[in-house]
């Protein structure tokens, strides 16, 4: 997220863009086999669903090469144990720290600006951007750099301490009843500060709206979103909510959609759901960055659509993630309403509408394809992206997390941004696997309680028009 003013809006698109092609069929990986269903488990969508989708796939990753044969006979290759829901959930929130500290030194700025102060791309962690950090403006008084999270993250572990608190699905009005009290009420350290503090004295004025409304407006949460300015706001920390619906990316989109609803409107409301829905995808079995993105693509409404089908076909023709900032920037200006300076926006900016999105979640869903997956490639062509870079690398570390398991993400990063911020990165991503398990506990109770209360109506005989049986 951003506490900087952005810019004139790029002219808005006057209908949605028509189905695209395929994306290059040479690219398109194997059928995975179909995995048995749990008993009762919610049913996983078929990603060939809804004709209107295309396959979208991710570049292919270089293959492993084969050991060379011994004298006794070939060595068949090893297969790697896929990462379990415990190894995922850790890797998911580990990755979204890790990527958000790492773009938080370079939040705002442009590809070439970042060249500039950095003497060519940003390949790690990196320090302030500028020196006098506590009174350089627009930043002051946050350091950010150095291994510092952001506001992406504080609001990350805070909805982590709602759902262990729930330990169950959740809704707006527990945004009101946990969140806004965690926000309000209890000091924590806040790495940008250098200090402990409210989290509300850190978070950017898009989140300060949820106190306002919440606890300052009483507002039905439900609805108290309406109003605010429309960003990424509330998809950046959605991580959490495709966690507790791993596996199941339409109850995560759904779950997120209410979620944000106290939160954000229009498409700022849309990326969360969307996001979120991209996140439990990842943790479907044999899924890939393609897969991922066909789940978004299949539950992606108006403008929040047409602009991740616009960067996803952009990123089809790339090969490497250090060449992808201009042609994913260019194919998702039309939806955005910032503008090409970010940190100037005009009038249009950030209002309400069916033909725009945010640009950050497109962005990320396309280094995903780009970068095939790898942690390295996918977050720091994100980072060196610049604008909103931040919560773009936080959305694909989460997504690679999830994806490949905690050891995608370097150690020698998560590591040194555990230390800077003085946070266990490991300790939110193994609390939500363990409160997942429980609520999908008890989604499987609640369905057979439905199945059996459905049969019995079922049973019913049927009314006749007169009303009698």
């Amino acid at each position: 997220m951003t506490y900087a003013s952005e810019q004139t809006p790029a002219a808005a698109p006057e209908e949605r863009p028509e189905a695209r092609a395929e994306m290059r069929p040479e690219t398109r990986p194997a059928a995975a086999p179909e995995t048995p269903k749990a008993p009762d488990a919610p049913d996983a969508p078929d990603a060939s669903e809804a004709g209107a989708v295309r396959t979208l796939t991710a570049r292919t990753v270089p293959p492993v090469a084969e050991p060379s044969p011994s004298p006794a006979g070939p060595v068949p290759p090893a297969v790697p144990a896929p990462p379990s829901l415990e190894d995922r959930a850790v890797g998911c929130l580990v990755g979204a720290a890790v990527g958000d500290a790492l773009g938080g030194p370079v939040q705002g700025w442009s590809p070439e600006e970042i060249v500039g102060r950095h003497g060519g791309r940003v390949e790690g962690i990196v320090g302030p951007f500028h020196d006098n950090w506590r009174t350089a403006r627009p930043l002051t008084p946050f350091h950010k750099g150095d291994g510092h999270v952001t506001d992406d993250t504080l609001m990350t572990h805070a909805l982590v301490r709602v759902y262990e608190t729930v330990r169950d699905h959740l809704d707006a009005y527990d945004i009101a009843d946990h969140l806004v009290p965690d926000l309000i009420g209890t000091p924590r350290w806040i790495p940008e500060l250098e200090t402990e503090a409210l989290p509300l004295q850190r978070i950017f004025l898009a989140e300060k709206w949820i106190v306002a409304r919440l606890h300052y407006g009483h507002a039905d949460p439900r609805e108290a979103g309406v109003g605010n300015i429309v960003n990424c706001g509330a998809a950046m920390y959605m991580a959490p909510v495709g966690i507790v619906n791993a596996g199941n990316p339409d109850r995560a989109y759904a779950e997120a959609l209410d979620i944000a609803g106290a939160h954000q409107a229009s498409y700022g409301r849309e990326a969360a759901g969307v996001f979120a829905a991209a996140v439990a995808a990842a943790f479907l079995p044999d899924a890939t960055p393609s897969s991922v993105v066909v789940q978004a693509l299949r539950l992606a409404k108006d403008g929040t659509r047409a602009a991740i089908e616009a960067v996803c076909e952009a990123a089809s023709s790339l090969t490497d993630t250090e060449s992808a900032p201009a042609p994913l920037r260019a194919a998702v200006a039309p939806f955005d309403t910032v503008g090409p300076d970010y940190r100037n926006p005009s009038l249009g900016a950030r209002r309400p509408s069916r033909l725009h999105a945010v640009e950050e979640l497109p962005v990320a869903l396309g280094m995903l394809l780009t970068g095939g997956g790898d942690y390295r490639a996918t977050v720091l062509g994100a980072v060196n992206y610049g604008r909103d870079c931040d919560s773009i690398a936080t959305m694909c570390g989460a997504l690679v997390g999830a994806l490949r398991g905690a050891a995608a993400v370097p150690a020698e990063w998560s590591e040194e941004v555990a230390r800077a911020s003085r946070l266990d990165l490991q300790a939110p991503g193994a609390a939500m696997a363990t409160v997942a398990r429980e609520i999908f506990t008890r989604d499987r109770a609640r369905a057979r309680t439905h199945e059996q209360a459905f049969t019995a109506i079922s049973a019913i005989p049927a009314m006749t028009e007169a009303g009698g049986r």
